[in-house]
């Protein structure tokens, strides 16, 4: 399920990329172990990462408004 990060400052949006990025960095580790039961919670993490990354990049810039 797609989150809404609209609201988010960008000190908050790069808190929240943060912890994203350490839940990928577990999911890949148990994904070696052997240990995953949803597979496709890696490839959404991805994507909340990558959506995520764009935000704080058009804030940074001024395209969007905070």
């Amino acid at each position: 399920m797609k989150e809404r990060y609209n609201d988010l400052t960008v000190e908050e949006l790069v808190a929240k990329r943060d912890e994203l990025s350490q839940k990928l960095q577990k999911i890949r580790f148990d994904m070696v172990l052997g240990h995953v039961e949803n597979r496709m919670e890696k490839r959404n993490l991805r994507k909340s990462i990558a959506r995520l990354n764009t935000m704080i990049h058009e804030l940074q810039i001024g395209i969007r408004k905070a």
